[in-house]
């Protein structure tokens, strides 16, 4: 934002006049404008329409309980929804959000005349800003007129001279620009700031509709409140219709993706909730390439031509090639990409100068030239301090200024800077003054009573197909609040601001637009496929693979807190066996003395490892694998359900909670044996969401892998435990194995009192029936990897192995290499410089060139390969006439070789799918 709010609120209030609504406790203010009261104290229009239609708006006690209850609830929602402006510090999880989104009640009221006057203006000067970009990207007449100084453009670092001379793909520059308009005392609106880059605030507005409009439907209806599918189908259009020109023939259905910085950018919810509503593939620089002035998508099938760019990622972010050579978060060679014309990128690189405030002052002359008119809607008077004239006619009122940065400050696009007149002078094309404002007041409610807090209200331009400039009717308003840093107030969402779902009234009819399209043909279906990136499949596996060892962690976790209780009787070898597990999966730090030893100290350990997220004792327990799933979890927001992700985070959440007292208090045995009960359930209702509702794409097979690789993993390290201490000679020790491969029930079933080492390899070796036994993993393994594109009989339209690495291997032992979160203080437009992981360069090495696409292909059934043909690599047959010393051997050698069989099929699914090397198959 471009102002700092001046919420002083002047004059003492006096109370509005009564009309039986508990909006009457508003107040009146006399220094500036009310958007709920008229300077006589009685309610706007709009406001008595919106009470009338409401019964929770009679002035009773009943009335304000009930909208003090619908308050929880927004609150809850968007907890459920994990809406998050994430504001990530370094001592903060980087699996959690400092500050979750914040949004009112109540709504913001636009009246049909009030949003007339906003769209003539803002339809204007976005035009403008269209037209402006292309001059001075292309023959800069502003510059040789005069009426733009060129030192304010070569000075700013938005300003692209890569782009000069370029005429963008479609020939349209700018789809999308957002304004920031505030009310002065007089009620006209006033123009703050304008963002051109990637606007922020879509995917939210989109929500706070959702939200608020339930929570008052007759409202919604009575006040005929315009709906706004419709702006973002043009969106959608408009970039569609142009990328279909680069397209095959110029008729083909082309690819668009969302480019986002990622996870660790502040707005990444609202990056997946309009990728997931709009249908577009969430895209980081990682999984985009650059062959040949093309733009590729590496999907686990192959490269896939891109042919549109909905982009998240601010301009100096996007290519580490001619760009920030530090920057991890765009696609190197996306400028020569968008110089050949061969992708549409909305919007485009080169139009983060716009956003200086120094700008504003040199509209109204170019709107003249360009435009042929005068400007609609007035902005903030700025004065650019690089001009002498400027800073002569500024300086003797600077007690009555702000001062701003001209140019991008850190992480913001301007900054407020101390109007000191010495510093000026040093350098004056640094600053800019603009005028105070002091902002309308909108009404909001908390703690039973209208609250009146300073408003700033921002709106979208889009750009439709055919170059037409339309302003999305809503969208979103910030209302100031307590800053925690100053103790003052700010509309800053990062510092205390909250939201507001707008409004806009109309006196005709309103829009029933859907996001539906035209219908599709069967020739269209092929076409309409959902890809699956490098980076998408890789977490997906890793999905699988936190879930499933997390189940094996609270399995052994309880089993181990339950053995150590003074009534057992297990023997020296059982502990031992469960002292090794437990070591070599995370549950206890290494060098802890074993249960046979010490089992109150190897307690003790246990416990102070439970709720560690951290691992900071050396543990990766269940705490820390619970991070790691959410963290997964949270880079596929696009594609799982609400229901699935919010298991994921309330799983983990609950707990946390479950386990109270500060760090350096254990929590005790029934604590955590109760929190890991709970934990079990949730668990069981994840797997139920990864196992039954989830489309059968190479996404899910991946993580099936994930899942079935580390089951695996488990269930032979498992066996070798118990095998290596002779742990199974024992009745108490097959009884242990059994609960942890989760088959206790059944093998008491079949076998009775049998607990002898025979019948035990028939259930958790042999069974292929039996999906917590090796024979019945491998069966699902080899025919999930079958499926995997390139296989055969896949049916995939290309090997993965031809794929180009952007990035170094990722360690298939520890999980996708996601980064520390790093210290954010952000603006309303983050810097891409919080967005990245530290630690990554733009161009890592390449890899050796691998053979042709169709080697490739034939290369990948060794994966299949790499197992046991049929059922575990061991029958029953083969034990026949063997001792039990003997079948023991035979199990431990098998055991240990399906470990590192596993192990290295981890590794070479996540070499082939995930780091691919250059190839040739491509598909355009």
């Amino acid at each position: 934002m471009s102002t700092q709010p001046d919420s002083a609120p002047g004059p003492r209030s006096t109370p509005s006049a009564g009309s039986g609504s508990v909006l009457d406790a508003g107040v009146v203010g006399s220094t500036y404008w009310n958007e709920l009261h008229d300077p006589s104290g009685r309610m706007r229009p709009a406001w008595q329409r919106f009470a009338a239609a409401v019964p929770e708006m009679a002035a009773t006690p009943e009335a304000r309980a009930e909208l003090d209850r619908r308050v929880v609830q927004v609150a809850q929602q968007l907890h459920r929804d994990g809406v998050t402006h994430n504001v990530f510090s370094e001592g903060s999880d980087s699996g959690a959000a400092a500050r979750p989104w914040s949004l009112e009640l109540l709504p913001s009221l636009i009246a049909a005349e009030d949003w007339a006057t906003i769209e003539v203006g803002i339809t204007q000067r976005a035009a403008l800003l269209e037209a402006m970009l292309a001059d001075l990207q292309g023959p800069q007449r502003l510059l040789r007129e005069g009426l733009l100084p060129p030192t304010l453009l070569w000075r700013h670092p938005g300003w692209l001279r890569p782009m000069v001379g370029t005429q963008p793909a479609g020939g349209q520059r700018l789809f999308i620009i957002a304004f920031d308009l505030g009310r002065d005392a007089e009620g006209r609106w006033c123009l703050i700031a304008q963002r051109t880059q990637g606007p922020s605030g879509l995917g939210y507005v989109l929500h706070n509709r959702l939200v608020v409009s339930r929570q008052f439907p007759e409202a919604f209806r009575e006040l005929r409140v315009q709906h706004i599918a419709s702006s973002y189908r043009a969106l959608l259009d408009s970039v569609e219709r142009r990328a279909s020109a680069l397209t095959p023939g110029g008729s083909s259905t082309p690819r668009i993706v969302l480019l986002t910085p990622g996870p660790y950018s502040e707005t990444y919810f609202e990056h997946a909730y309009l990728a997931r509503y709009l249908g577009l593939p969430l895209a980081e620089g990682g999984d985009l390439t650059v062959r040949g002035e093309h733009l590729f998508l590496k999907t686990v099938e192959g490269l896939e031509r891109v042919h549109g760019v909905l982009r998240r990622v601010d301009d100096d972010w996007c290519d580490p090639l001619e760009l920030r050579p530090d920057s991890a978060l765009g696609v190197p060679g996306l400028l020569q990409a968008a110089r050949a014309g061969t992708v549409v990128v909305a919007n485009a690189l080169g139009s983060a100068f716009l956003e200086t405030p120094a700008l504003l002052g040199f509209l109204p002359g170019i709107a003249e030239r360009l435009l042929g008119e005068p400007l609609a809607l007035p902005a903030l008077p700025s004065w650019w301090c690089g001009e002498a004239a400027a800073w002569a006619d500024a300086r003797g009122r600077l007690g009555e200024l702000v001062a701003r940065s001209t140019y991008p400050s850190g992480v913001r696009t301007s900054r407020v800077l101390p109007a000191d007149p010495a510093a000026i002078e040093s350098d004056p094309e640094a600053y800019t003054l603009q005028a105070r404002l002091r902002l309308a007041h909108a009404p909001t409610w908390g703690a039973g009573a209208v609250q009146m807090r300073p408003a700033v209200v921002r709106v979208y331009a889009i750009a439709d197909a055919a170059g037409r400039w339309h302003v999305l009717p809503g969208g979103m308003t910030r209302v100031a609040g307590h800053n925690p840093e100053t103790g003052g107030e700010s509309i800053s969402m990062q510092r205390g601001g909250a939201s507001m779902d707008t409004w806009v009234l109309t006196d005709g009819p309103v829009d029933t637009f859907s996001m539906l399209p035209s219908k599709l043909t069967v020739d269209d279906l092929a076409a309409r496929h959902r890809p699956v990136s490098s980076r998408t499949g890789e977490n997906l596996f890793w999905l699988g693979r936190y879930t499933e060892r997390t189940e094996q962690l609270v399995r052994l976790a309880r089993a181990t807190l339950a053995l150590i209780d003074a009534d057992s009787d297990a023997a020296a070898p059982e502990l031992r066996a469960l002292t090794d597990l437990a070591v070599r999966t995370g549950l206890a730090p290494v060098g802890v003395p074993g249960l046979e030893r010490a089992p109150h100290h190897f307690e003790r350990a246990v416990l102070a490892a439970m709720g560690d997220a951290r691992a900071s004792g050396g543990a990766c327990s269940v705490a820390f694998n619970l991070r790691a799933l959410s963290q997964a979890a949270m880079a596929l927001r696009e594609r799982l359900s609400s229901e699935h992700w919010g298991l994921i985070r309330h799983m983990r959440e609950a707990f946390a909670e479950a386990l109270p007292g500060p760090p350096t208090e254990l929590p005790t045995r029934a604590q955590v044996l109760g929190a890991l009960d709970r934990l079990a359930l949730h668990l069981a209702a994840v797997t139920g969401a990864q196992t039954d509702r989830m489309t059968r794409d190479h996404g899910w097979r991946l993580l099936t892998v994930g899942r079935l690789t580390e089951r695996l993993i488990g269930l032979a390290t498992r066996w070798q435990a118990f095998l290596s201490e002779r742990a199974l000679e024992r009745a108490a020790g097959v009884e242990l194995l059994l609960e942890l491969c989760d088959s206790l029930i059944t093998f008491r079933a079949r076998y009775q009192r049998h607990e002898d080492l025979l019948p035990l390899t028939e259930l958790l070796v042999t069974d292929s029936t039996n999906p917590r036994s090796l024979a019945g993993v491998l069966r699902r393994l080899r025919t999930e990897l079958g499926k995997l594109p390139g296989a055969a009989g896949a049916g995939g339209a290309g090997g993965a192995g031809s794929l180009s690495a952007a990035s170094a291997p990722m360690s298939t032992a520890e999980g996708p290499s996601q980064g520390q979160l790093q210290s954010q203080s952000l603006s309303e437009e983050p810097s891409q410089a919080q967005a990245q992981p530290p630690g990554h360069g733009p161009l890592q090495g390449q890899r050796p060139a691998q053979p042709p696409a169709a080697a490739v292909r034939t290369a990948l059934s060794p994966l299949v390969a790499m197992l046991p043909s049929s059922g575990a690599g061991l029958a029953l047959e083969d034990l026949r006439g063997l001792t039990e010393a003997e079948v023991a051997a035979r199990l431990l050698a098998l055991s240990e070789e399906l470990a590192a069989a596993a192990a290295a099929l981890a590794n070479e699914v996540s070499e082939r799918f995930f780091n691919p090397a250059h190839g040739q198959d491509q598909r355009v």
